[in-house]
């Protein structure tokens, strides 16, 4: 379908966020989705402070079996050019290497996020050698090469266990050059700003991490939106109205273009759609209608409005959340 039309006018800081998008003659709909992405569940070896999930080793949300062989039989019905499994942290939930497998004869591409030191975990024995074989590709969180900086995040001696992950990585051939087994890195901001432009943060990225011997595919910067813990934070730092004030002030018209939701169709632990990881934070079903995979014959029609909320300016703040 045709692009969003977008007009000049500028948004008001006092507009909710519908208004901003009708303000510039943006029309948030779907269109062709091509990526099918599927939150395993809350259960995480971390509780990162950005985390829009609040997922944690508390959390006792997952994706169970019977709702696991559903999405595998609505990727049989229907083409996907792209599987991005989320959390959480995947590595920790049962049976997630037959259903990897299962999935990755289903799409050309087969994508998991990472944070990486999961994959250190008794439960994700062998899965790093299974995502070789099935030429997964990695997206791994790491939001910065400051060690103390990434702690302060992540927790305590994170980062130097996911320096240690990612070299167990790039001796398997990920990241390497002509291997075909694509290790991109994710970096969300750790603290009340926006992201740095992507490339020159690949770049710096590519330089510091050289230093340990690692190598990378490509990095992409995302912002972090004001939603669970890091909404908390911002909140108890006294950060929470001027970010917010910020994700305002830096909206992008032309962001809307490549805005995930209008490409990609997202399914929860239990089941059921949203249009995106942050609107399943908030419980905004797909389409305003709650909606079970099992009840899904093809892909959501082109043209349905997607939900919105406030957190969606972080989607449309600068570069934007592609």
């Amino acid at each position: 379908m045709p692009a969003p039309s977008v007009s000049s006018a500028e948004p008001l800081a006092a507009a909710s966020f519908d208004q901003t998008l009708r303000a510039h003659g943006i029309d948030l709909v779907r269109g062709r989705t091509h990526t099918l992405q599927v939150n395993t569940g809350y259960l995480c070896n971390l509780t990162c402070r950005h985390c829009h999930l609040e997922a944690g080793p508390h959390r006792h949300e997952i994706m169970s079996l019977a709702t696991m062989e559903a999405v595998i039989a609505y990727a049989a019905r229907v083409e996907f050019a792209t599987i991005d499994v989320t959390g959480g942290a995947p590595e920790l939930i049962a049976d997630i290497g037959s259903f990897l497998a299962r999935l990755a004869k289903l799409t050309p591409k087969l994508m998991v996020r990472t944070n990486l030191v999961a994959l250190q975990s008794t439960a994700a024995a062998g899965l790093m050698a299974l995502y070789k074989k099935l030429g997964v590709t990695l997206v791994a969180s790491l939001p910065s090469t400051n060690g103390p900086q990434a702690d302060s995040q992540r927790g305590q001696g994170v980062w130097q266990r996911s320096i240690e992950v990612l070299k167990a990585l790039n001796t398997l051939g990920y990241g390497q050059p002509q291997t075909g087994l694509e290790l991109d890195l994710a970096v969300n901001p750790t603290g009340a700003f926006l992201p740095a432009d992507q490339e020159p943060t690949e770049k710096r990225y590519k330089r510091d991490l050289e230093k340990n011997g690692i190598v990378f595919s490509s990095l992409f910067t995302f912002t972090n939106v004001p939603l669970g813990r890091f909404r908390q934070w911002l909140a108890q730092s006294g950060n929470l109205q001027s970010y917010q004030q910020m994700l305002v002030d830096r909206f992008n018209p032309a962001a809307a273009c490549g805005l995930m939701c209008r490409s990609l169709v997202s399914i929860s632990w239990d089941g059921y759609l949203y249009d995106c990881d942050f609107n399943l934070a908030l419980g905004l079903h797909h389409g305003t209608v709650r909606t079970h995979v099992t009840d899904m014959q093809d892909l959501p029609p082109e043209g349905t409005v997607i939900p919105t909320g406030e957190h969606c300016y972080a989607c449309m703040a600068g570069s934007g959340f592609t």
